[in-house]
């Protein structure tokens, strides 16, 4: 009984019901493997991209050793717990034409598949049919789009770094700069979750559809930053030294983890609201036989045309009717798109 009310209740109230249907929706589409399948490529590409870094700027700044430290360390702002162990096992090579050459191919791959594995996370949150997710070309074409977009955004951190230092160093209010810097890096962090959730997602959106859930994988991953440098002033210091290269790996595994799973979040903010995949009944996982809501109905007649492989096939999803229901009403719910919101 107690159940049947708290169902009842988080179907009347939004602030209750939405963030229900995002974890039913997360769960529903298997969140945690596609974060981590983003790890998975993450991890791969993240060495190489480092590698190529390193040996660019052995190319570029080779009489300033200073400043190539400076912006090897504000590339790795967002890992505040393990940027410092990433610089002391990534080695320039100085200039190296061998690095340089085998650093941009790994690099590529990875980078690559990164942003494949984002189409795939992004499409499937989405529920696009895959036959109505881009060719090979298109498919390249979105990667490419994404890798320029992650540079800009290292560019910008790299650029908000520097002037937060310069800040520093002329200011004396330590808290006010900090306050700043964390804004500035909440602002670049909301574009560069915009621009992915666009790019990577094989369907047209209105203006502002998107934003929200970029706010929302912003402030967790802005929260994610501050609680890693937490741990890093308070609780791990010494801590390369302990455990060395089997520590780095593991909490860079963590930590990518962990990122990507504010990515899937925010992807899944966005995919509920948009669709209007809620209130979800409370009971469904839990009873076999639970009522179902309309937006129940929608997001399983949508998991099941998502597998749709070619135009010729057509998927019909048909809900039976419960006693002293009319079938007509889910058949029509269930017969809507899957990447159309109801009216």
């Amino acid at each position: 009984m107690v159940a049947v009310r708290s169902d009842e209740f988080q179907q009347r109230h939004r602030w209750a019901g939405f963030p229900l249907a995002v974890c039913y929706k997360f769960v529903d589409d298997q969140g945690y493997y596609l974060a981590a399948l983003l790890t998975y490529y993450g991890f791969l590409s993240l060495f190489p991209l480092l590698l190529l870094l390193v040996t660019v700027l052995g190319f570029v700044m080779q009489d300033d050793v200073a400043l190539q430290q400076q912006v090897l360390h504000s590339a790795l702002t967002d890992f505040p717990v393990l940027g410092q162990q990433i610089v002391s096992n990534v080695h320039s090579l100085q200039g190296n034409v061998f690095g340089v050459t085998f650093g941009a191919a790994a690099a590529l791959y990875g980078a690559l598949g990164v942003a494949g594995a984002g189409q795939t996370v992004l499409n499937k949150i989405w529920a696009v049919p895959r036959v109505q997710r881009p060719n090979l070309l298109g498919f390249y074409a979105r990667s490419l789009l994404l890798l320029a977009t992650l540079g800009l955004g290292v560019l910008l951190t790299t650029a908000l770094t520097g002037l937060t230092t310069v800040a520093s160093d002329l200011a004396s209010n330590d808290v006010l700069v900090a306050l700043l810097a964390n804004l500035g890096a909440l602002v670049v962090n909301v574009l560069l979750f915009l621009l992915a959730f666009r790019v990577l997602t094989a369907r047209d959106f209105a203006r502002g559809q998107l934003l929200p859930g970029a706010v929302v994988s912003a402030l967790l991953w802005q929260g994610l930053q501050i609680g890693g440098t937490y741990l890093l002033e308070h609780e791990l210091r010494g801590s390369s030294a302990t455990y060395g290269a089997f520590g780095l790996v593991i909490g860079l595994m963590i930590w990518l983890y962990l990122g990507a799973t504010v990515a899937v979040l925010g992807a899944e903010v966005n995919a509920v609201r948009v669709l209007r995949l809620w209130p979800r009944s409370l009971l469904t996982p839990f009873v076999g036989e639970a009522p179902l809501t309309p937006a129940d109905r929608q997001a399983y007649a949508a998991y099941a045309r998502t597998e749709q492989l070619v135009e010729q096939a057509h998927i019909r999803v048909r809900f039976p009717p419960r006693a002293g229901e009319e079938s007509t009403s889910r058949r029509s719910d269930a017969a809507r798109p899957a990447d159309q919101p109801p009216a």
